[in-house]
């Protein structure tokens, strides 16, 4: 690729439009379908490997609980306003194919193992075996209302060799793997799916959103040292575990910005707007950091008297609810035998919930692991605007990563297989010359053709004529003797 700086012209609200002739790496959009908001991100990566933003647009969820489309309809509607904010703010976008992000209480993972025996022992190992490997892992028994979703490989073996990250080059009898198998239910994949055909796009991959949200916010250092992705959406938190380059573990945990709202409205007596309004400008996951005689004044329904809300009381709502979401996140690590000791890169919070104050030292407090806030501007070029770097589109831009990992596999896979093909030494010795041709010119060599099959009919037939009348003179010679 040129090393030439890419020509490009900003739109009204400051997304540079990228002269596409220019770069030649594809257009990618990401669609994150959540509980409270839809959010259409196209971006390009640039010659440098970053990500520019080329367009983007939301719009408020209404047809989504708990990350599962419930009502269609709705849910078509949200996705057609966030692709117009999109196109409104690049028109020169053609948006046909999206990666969707999927989350939802229905999520399940398991771990399977898969083993192949190879045919040829003494070539190297190629992408297609381990292609092959993977496939046959979609064939592993799941319950009957459950769909997989995604295969991934954790530890490869070749024969006796252990723990091998990428088995690419090795050479053996046996290659085998451990796999992380991610699993939903047959009707909620069915949702999303229409949901986005029927807003005109086609699904190029559903992705787990807890995933996509860490290829934004991580970088290979977390991945060495161990991290544990917290992804707080609005119906749900979302868990990954990454230990020693490998993804070891995935949970849905069944709660969220949500469920705090709702906590808020039902404890205090108010309505749920003024609910969330008060968790996102005095809410704080630590009720000790809290003023107590700091009050929030709300206003009274039809004539009534203002409301006084304790913010301490507000906190204490919080933080019973973060406290729990923090629970289940040490038990999912306690599973999986990762403890504060192995996990050096701690915990990153991420997702529209983690913008809350104090939330860092609550974490901190109940999991024994050291926290910091996952913004997704790891891979995004200097110059965005400012609202996208904010958690709650971790997963949006890390569906753009997805989209461009699998591209950038697919192309790396093609080069492996050309440099596979065996060319005969006669033509890897010989040049070869390149002739070009007219019309004419065929036309000639066609006549010349003719010409030859034509000389080739004639001296066949003069072979045949003369071979018969050979026969014939020697019967008659043969008849005169015996007379």
């Amino acid at each position: 690729m040129s090393n030439e700086q890419i020509p490009h012209t900003p739109s009204d609200n400051g997304i540079p439009i990228v002269n596409e002739a220019v770069n030649k790496n594809p257009v990618i959009v990401g669609l994150d379908i959540g509980t409270t908001k839809i959010a259409a991100i196209a971006g390009q990566k640039n010659e440098h490997g970053k990500l520019e933003i080329l367009g983007f647009g939301r719009a408020n969820s209404n047809g989504v609980q708990h990350g599962m489309v419930l009502n269609i309809d709705q849910t078509i509607k949200a996705i057609q306003q966030a692709l117009e904010n999109c196109y409104a703010s690049n028109p020169t976008l053609d948006i046909k194919e999206v990666y969707v992000g999927i989350a939802g209480h229905h999520i399940k993972s398991l771990q399977t193992r898969g083993d192949i025996v190879r045919q040829n022992v003494e070539d190297e190992i190629r992408q297609d075996e381990i292609d092959r490997l993977v496939a046959d892992q979609y064939r592993t028994y799941i319950p009957a209302g459950d769909k997989i979703i995604d295969v991934i490989p954790q530890e490869f073996t070749v024969d006796n060799f252990q723990n091998i990250p990428n088995p690419i080059g090795y050479s053996g009898v046996k290659v085998g793997a451990n796999f992380h198998i991610i699993t939903g239910d047959k009707n909620a994949i069915r949702n999303i799916n229409r949901s986005v055909e029927k807003s005109g796009l086609t699904t190029k991959d559903l992705v787990l959103q807890p995933l996509a949200s860490a290829s934004a916010v991580m970088c290979d250092q977390d991945m060495e040292a161990g991290v544990v992705i917290v992804d707080i959406g609005g119906g749900t938190t979302d868990l990954a575990v990454f230990y020693e380059g490998i993804l070891k573990h995935t949970a849905v945990i069944p709660f969220g910005g949500e469920n705090i709202t709702n906590d808020i409205k039902n404890g205090l007596g108010v309505l749920k707007t003024q609910a969330e309004q008060m968790k996102v400008q005095f809410g704080s996951a630590l009720s000790d950091e809290a003023k107590a005689n700091a009050f929030i004044t709300i206003p009274g329904l039809r004539g009534m008297q203002p409301k006084e809300i304790s913010v301490k009381n507000l906190a204490n709502i919080i933080q019973a609810r973060m406290s729990e979401i923090m629970d289940f996140v040490t038990y999912h690590l306690k599973q999986v035998g990762l403890d504060s000791k192995l996990l050096n890169g701690g915990v990153i919070l991420t997702g529209g919930g983690s913008q809350l104050k104090h939330l860092i030292q609550l974490t901190e407090y109940v999991t024994g692991l050291n926290a910091r806030i996952g913004l997704p501007n790891e891979h995004l070029q200097g110059g965005h605007i400012d609202e996208l770097a904010k958690p709650m589109y971790s997963t949006c831009i890390g569906l753009i990563l997805k989209g461009y990992n699998d591209y950038e596999n697919k192309n790396k896979q093609f080069e492996d297989n050309f440099k596979h093909i065996k060319v005969p030494n006669n033509l890897q010795q010989e040049p070869i010359d390149v002739v070009v041709a007219t019309v004419t010119d065929f036309q000639e060599v066609d006549e010349q053709v003719k010409e030859v099959k034509i000389k080739q009919r004639k001296t066949l037939k003069g072979l045949m004529d003369s071979m018969k009348t050979g026969l014939i003179e020697l019967f008659k010679e043969e008849g005169d003797t015996q007379l």
